[in-house]
């Protein structure tokens, strides 16, 4: 019986080294004249111990990690194809610590099935909602993603179902349905792993969206720095036309839809829909005054869907499911689960998906493990470069949009981006600015001009020039920036300035003079 392997080919895996593990283990397998074959899969999210291989035995997966191409052949001296005993077995992959105790629902499938496979998606549960969604009308289906209380996963949190409603309730000749896969933020990685790791929940997804509204084309927007991305997406929407997923007639029914990928050319702005949808058109990705909002006029003046890709690629178990299991999951107006995606200075950095709920300390401290250099957690910036600065007084604040809100943060696209007591907030709260700057489209004057007035202001209080006055400039820019530019890249770079002056106060003092000669 032939064994099967499964190595990851998710990005951050090859990051890893992956493709020299697979090109390895190749080799072990002609060498020995093994009856074995490799199954390229996307990642579980858990990137401390990528690459990490797994193998199916007659007990179920048995995984090893973090594999280098040097350990393959002890790996197969151990007997890797009956799962024996290495010094880098794992033991049951779905029994590691930080993966039991996540609820994956919108990830289930993420490193376990051949992302190009359309048998192995259906095999695991895949196009049971898109089913379903052929057999209802357009208006219950949007009743359906309502009342499961789904929001939008790219920053906004705005909820899915009145938006695909506004759609819906447009009488046009065509209607879009657009994915923002411009996945810019910091820390942020999920839409990435869906599109490299389950391709098709994201093609079900806006399928069913395009159903529900009687949008009958669909774009999905991928940013250029996501060439793996981009060849997943193109080759599984390439299956999914020859498999009658996409196409005149969607799994044999009346319905129409069909779909293709464009490639952004790197600028941040255009993860903002309107400056998307100008930069789809061909134009420059500037941003749009609203109204009208793109429901109503969107893409080549049409009604347009816009949604990130974790709010499409949840729509799936939704309809399976049905609203009242995925309103289950979550509390207050936060319902269902999220992908969060811990990074930067922590030991356990990957994806954790669960429901709404968690203390932001829970996620730092036992989930992320704590900082990788063992020294103290400073502070934590959740949302992307436009997130606030959390320091630990406030890791009791839960994981909702509401509880966030409440302390001046926001969850934005969920990447935690942990820092030690090493990091300087004044840089941090100049970067924010000096980021605004740099990805500003220029169409209005609060973020182009107050953010870079923002990075000299600060440069003066870092160099002591009349600190209290300076400050007080700061705190008014970053007041006129919130309320006055058109779109959240200015509006929300308020928030890390602010909130590192406020929670870090000491990093803005004027420092001694051999200190800041150091």
């Amino acid at each position: 019986m032939t064994t099967t392997i499964y190595i990851p080919k998710d990005s951050g895996a090859l990051a890893l080294g992956a493709e020299k593990v697979a090109t390895a283990i190749e080799r072990e397998i002609a060498s020995r004249g093994l009856d074995a074959k490799i199954v390229r899969t996307g990642s579980r999210g858990m990137f401390w111990l990528e690459p990490m291989v797994e193998v199916a035995t007659a007990s179920g997966r048995v995984a090893y990690g973090p594999v280098k191409a040097k350990d393959v052949a002890s790996l197969f001296d151990a007997g890797l194809l009956s799962g024996g005993s290495h010094a880098l077995s794992l033991g049951d992959p779905e029994k590691i610590p930080f993966l039991a105790r996540q609820t994956r629902l919108t990830f289930a499938r993420c490193g376990i099935i051949d992302p190009l496979s359309l048998a192995d998606y259906e095999a695991h549960g895949g196009l049971a909602g898109l089913r379903k969604a052929l057999a209802m009308t357009p208006a219950d289906i949007v009743g359906t993603v309502t009342e499961s209380g789904l929001r939008g996963r790219g920053g906004a949190g705005f909820p899915t179902g009145i938006k695909w409603k506004t759609v819906l309730d447009q009488v046009e000749d065509r209607k879009y349905i657009v994915c923002n896969a411009d996945e810019g933020d910091s820390a942020t990685f999920a839409d990435r792993m869906i599109m490299e790791g389950d391709p098709f929940v994201l093609i079900e997804g806006m399928a069913i969206a395009g159903i529900a509204t009687g949008a009958t084309k669909g774009f999905v927007y991928i940013r250029s720095e996501y060439p793996h991305a981009v060849a997943a997406m193109r080759a599984a929407i390439d299956v999914a036309r020859q498999a009658g997923m996409l196409g005149p007639a969607i799994l044999g029914s009346p319905n129409a839809f069909d779909m293709e990928v464009r490639v952004g050319a790197g600028a941040y702005v255009c993860g903002e829909e309107t400056s998307l949808l100008n930069s789809l058109e061909g134009k420059r990705g500037v941003v749009r005054a609203k109204p009208p909002l793109p429901a109503i006029q969107g893409l080549f003046g049409k009604p347009t869907v816009i949604n990130n890709v974790i709010s499409l690629a949840s729509v799936p178990i939704i309809l399976d499911r049905g609203a009242e299991h995925y309103k289950d999951f979550g509390r207050g107006r936060s319902r269902g689960t999220i992908p969060i995606q811990i990074a930067g200075n922590t030991r356990h950095g990957g994806l954790f998906e669960t429901a709404f709920g968690l203390s932001l300390g829970e996620i730092v401290y036992d989930i992320g493990g704590g900082t990788a250099t063992g020294r103290p957690v400073k502070a934590v910036q959740v949302g992307g470069p436009l997130g606030a600065y959390f320091p630990p007084s406030l890791f009791d604040t839960p994981f909702d949009y509401e509880a966030f809100a409440a302390k001046d943060g926001l969850i934005g696209h969920a990447g935690i981006t942990v820092f030690d007591d090493n990091a300087d907030m004044l840089k941090q709260a100049r970067f924010a600015m000096e980021f605004c700057a740099i990805e500003s489209c220029g169409k209005c004057t609060p973020c182009r001009i107050g953010s870079t007035r923002g990075v000299e202001t600060i440069d003066k209080i870092a160099a002591g020039v009349q600190p209290e006055k300076n400050l007080a400039l700061v705190t008014d820019l970053c007041n006129t920036m919130k309320f006055g530019s058109l779109c959240a890249l200015g509006g929300f770079t308020p928030y890390p300035v602010m909130s590192a002056i406020n929670h870090f106060p000491q990093d803005f003092a004027p420092k001694p003079m051999q200190e800041a000669a150091e």
